[in-house]
């Protein structure tokens, strides 16, 4: 039986920044194959129709949308063509975000508006336009990815990025309270260190491991993992379907860990 049939399934950031399998592409594509129709959303036009082509060709149904997550008029806009195409959202994935290299010292302050606008204002937009539907149609799942960056320094500089997804842990738990009465179940994904396009194709995150060097960035981050090796896209992908699915309805406020054992070592 698919543990996702009759849903509908809002995905942001339903691309791949590179070849190969991110969070959110492995998650439209994980949702669709558990019976969801999937409106994948992407600011890249490419990738989201190559996600949604993906799940077109494996006899799922999917619909493909442009958007700037971090631009109201452009939320707004997506979350009507979502209910246009398939007239509900069960469930929302808010799967973006960017990272820039440095300390609070470092850092320039329109890198750190910019990682804040992706990374958190987007999931902000996203959520307050969707969950007046979901509360009008009697409930449904969101699911914010944040990151182990949230809850502890992991051995290089992004003070942006860690902070910003600290900001959505938060967010969501206080979400979470505010609309568990209305049947609106809120919760985050933690991934830790993942081998996935996004990290390959971050220049700073190779400069800040290795100076530069991808494949010996991989060994470093394989290292750190108490089980010997990086994450992949469906790890998160298979927790966000825990969490979409009907198996967690009594899960809200949460903050799942995916990360190998990462956050248990000293």
């Amino acid at each position: 039986m698919h543990r996702l049939e009759g849903k509908v399934a809002l995905v942001v950031g339903a691309g791949s920044i590179g070849p190969g399998w991110g969070n959110g592409k492995a998650t439209a594509v994980t949702f669709a194959r558990q019976g969801a129709k999937v409106f994948c959303v992407d600011r890249n036009k490419d990738a989201a129709a190559e996600t949604a082509s993906i799940i077109a060709g494996e006899g799922g149904q999917a619909a493909a949308f442009t958007a700037d997550v971090s631009k109201a008029a452009e939320v707004e806009a997506m979350v009507k063509a979502c209910l246009a195409a398939y007239g509900r959202i069960d469930v929302l994935d808010n799967n973006v975000g960017i990272a820039e290299m440095g300390s609070v010292v470092d850092v320039e302050e329109a890198e750190w508006d910019r990682v804040f606008a992706v990374n958190l204002k987007s999931a902000y937009l996203a959520m307050k336009h969707v969950i007046p539907v979901m509360i009008g149609q009697g409930g449904g799942s969101i699911i914010n990815i944040s990151s182990v960056a949230s809850i502890r320094q992991v051995g290089i500089s992004y003070v942006s990025y860690g902070a910003s997804k600290a900001a959505m842990n938060q967010m969501t738990r206080t979400t979470a309270v505010e609309f568990a009465a209305r049947h609106v179940r809120v919760n985050a994904i933690l991934p830790g260190l993942m081998k996935t396009p996004m990290v390959e194709h971050s220049a700073g995150l190779a400069a800040s491991y290795a100076k530069g060097d991808v494949e010996e960035m991989w060994k470093k981050r394989d290292a750190q993992v108490p089980m010997g090796h990086m994450g992949d896209a469906f790890d998160v992908a298979n927790a966000a379907l825990f969490l979409a699915s009907d198996e967690s309805k009594y899960v809200t406020g949460i903050t799942l860990l995916v990360d190998g054992g990462l956050t248990c070592r000293s």
